[in-house]
């Protein structure tokens, strides 16, 4: 046991550059190599490949990793090639005489570690080779997809036990996911079958991440505005639809700004082709649906963006969780409008994935879509901060001041909402609690639309009396009523916003008797990019400006090494050094090899590659800096 605990460092060290584990690895690493079955629920960013790759390298045979996403399988096996570990991909991408050329080569055992498809499990070529081969560890990547109540059921999923009951000999099994409730992360161990296994929850909280929510009425200008304030910052601005995709990338194109775009309306040649633009930083910034979600392995993400707000915690979780993979400072802003609650709710109504199901599974799915919904929605409303609502939606509990989000970093004022509760009350009852969350405000503000005019609710004794009130103010005091328990929102088709017994009370007493109710509201600042109206590649004269790099900043210096080093070996700059790898050469200007192998994320492996380059630049930058 003591050559296997010092085996696990030693790999650590050689191939991923890290001198010690992180929360949760270890313990996972261990009962895999005990042959103890695991469960690991870790944020995205720390490190869950490792929880089953060092141990892939430790024991005696193959080890098959299942994973939903030809992109996740290749950027994974990339970055094991690249470490000079031996690893392929089983799946759709590639012809059938490269699938059998693969196969065979597995057959053999020249590979260490398989990604395959969950779909080819029960394959009559892929059952073969799996009879024939001994199999030490078999990785269920993103395990919440096997779960009926997870955000990204994949029935396909469902395959891998029954694979399982195929072998010869069972194999270890570690399922692993960002994204679990404790109600998923029971089905996991459930419908995997798993055998007594470990259970890790490392806790879902991404310190190094800012949380932001912004009710912007011109979403476009406000992420113009972020960009130019970023001109050397990559990441991704998600759309709700393929036709906010198209219409946002085309304006940054139009802009000067290099964006590409990523939704499954493009072809498979397109789509490769845009990530692949992404992933070696030709287009930093990429536009795109939640089809661009699960599985990207980028890991100098610094911000992401959502153009609209996503239909549940889970896929936010996940789709922010992609910045700041390595662990530096980055920025996840969602933009908010009431249109975005409409455009989930249709798709949750419209949503063909889980047709397999029966009519009451299906409804079922559906009641919780919507529930999941509502509490999206709450995020963005809330005055408390975004960090801990969305750890306590997980089941954990954390701060109530992370000093990292945009509501912790506000001033905020307790405003007397005591009228406005009674009016928004009073116009739910009096309308016979039928209708919406959209048609009530509509009313109280005297919208003249359809619906209004079409029910009579223009004659509705509280039509029209706070007109002078935002859309967005009237939705948050609503908001905070049904947190509180004063209304309810219904989770049928058509949602219907209903009073509780604490509404009614409230409602019922009158004048001096009525209790004053009050909320926390934000006073907002306005922060004016210093770059904001200037487009990309001009001066402030808007002359066009050299693309060139000026000045001595050591990072640019390093990143600009990094990048020529990258297309020189035609691979993604992050898989030659993380940023913040190169963040912690600026402080620390190793001298000597010594020096530069006590550099985050810097290893045997990778200084024999790139290390004497980057270490005679830090030579080079510290004599420049003594010049000063």
């Amino acid at each position: 046991m003591m050559k296997k605990q010092q085996d696990k460092y030693d790999i650590l060290k050689t191939y991923y550059g890290y001198d010690t584990f992180r929360d949760g690895q270890e313990e996972l690493i261990d009962c895999l190599l005990n042959g103890q079955d695991v469960c690991g629920i870790m944020p995205t960013g720390a490190g869950k490949s490792v929880c089953y790759q060092v141990p892939a390298l430790l024991l005696p045979h193959v080890t098959l990793v299942v994973s939903p996403l030809i992109s996740l399988m290749k950027d994974q096996v990339r970055a094991l090639n690249q470490m000079g570990v031996h690893a392929a991909y089983l799946n759709s991408s590639l012809s059938w005489n490269q699938y059998k050329k693969a196969l065979a080569y597995a057959k053999e055992g020249r590979y260490k570690i398989i990604y395959v498809a969950p779909e080819r499990l029960l394959t009559e070529d892929f059952l073969d080779f799996a009879a024939s081969t001994p199999i030490s560890l078999l990785a269920v990547d993103e395990a919440h997809c096997v779960s009926q109540w997870g955000q990204d059921f994949r029935p396909s999923y469902l395959k891998i036990p029954e694979f399982v009951r195929t072998l010869p000999i069972r194999p270890v099994i570690g399922a692993f996911t960002a994204t679990a409730t404790r109600e998923v992360r029971e089905d996991i161990i459930r419908m995997l079958e798993l055998s007594d296994p470990h259970v890790a929850v490392t806790g879902f909280d991404r310190k190094n991440l800012y949380f932001e929510v912004r009710h912007d009425k011109d979403k476009y200008r406000s992420i113009r505005d972020y960009l130019l304030a970023h001109p050397d910052s990559s990441g991704v601005i998600y759309c709700a639809t393929r036709k906010n995709v198209e219409e946002v990338c085309d304006r940054l194109l139009a802009d000067g700004f290099r964006a590409t775009r990523y939704h499954a309306g493009l072809s498979d040649e397109e789509r490769h082709a845009n990530q692949e633009a992404f992933t070696y930083d030709d287009a930093p910034i990429m536009v795109a649906t939640n089809a661009f979600g699960m599985g990207i392995d980028k890991s100098n993400v610094r911000f992401v963006l959502h153009y609209n707000m996503p239909k549940n915690m889970e896929s936010y979780y996940q789709e922010a969780g992609r910045a700041g993979r390595d662990g530096a400072k980055a920025d996840c802003i969602l933009f908010y409008s009431g249109q975005d609650v409409i455009t989930n709710q249709f798709f949750i109504e419209q949503d063909r994935d889980n047709e397999e199901l029966t009519g009451e599974a299906l409804e079922e799915v559906r009641r919780q879509d919507r529930e999941r919904l509502k509490k999206m929605t709450f995020y963005c409303h809330t005055t408390d901060c975004l960090r801990d609502y969305m750890l306590r939606y997980f089941g954990e509990f954390g701060s109530n001041y992370c000093g990292n989000c945009s509501n912790c970093l506000n001033t905020f004022e307790t405003i007397d909402i005591t009228e406005l509760a009674n009016d928004l009350i009073g116009c739910i009852l009096t309308s016979g609690m039928r209708f919406g969350v959209n048609v009530i405000l509509d009313t109280l503000r005297g919208s003249k639309n359809e619906k209004v005019l079409r029910f009579g609710l223009d004659s509705n004794r509280y039509y029209a009396t706070h007109a002078q009130d935002t859309i967005v103010f009237l939705r948050q005091v609503l908001n905070y009523l049904v947190l509180t328990d004063y209304l309810v929102v219904t989770d049928d088709q058509f949602p219907i916003v209903k009073v509780r017994e604490k509404g009614l009370s409230f409602y019922a007493e009158s004048g001096e008797f009525r209790p004053v109710l009050t909320m926390k509201a934000a006073r907002k600042t306005t922060q004016t990019p210093a770059k904001a109206g200037q487009l990309p590649g001009t001066d402030k004269s808007g002359r066009k400006r050299s693309s060139l790099h000026t000045g001595s900043d050591p990072f640019e210096a390093l990143r600009r090494l990094r990048t020529e080093i990258a297309r020189a070996q035609h691979i993604p700059p992050y898989l030659v050094f993380s940023d913040k790898s190169l963040e912690s050469m600026c402080v620390l200007l190793p001298q000597t090899k010594t020096e530069m192998l006590a550099v985050h994320g810097v290893g045997e492996l990778k200084y024999q590659k790139y290390g004497e380059q980057f270490l005679a630049l830090c030579q080079k930058l510290a004599g420049e800096s003594e010049e000063f």
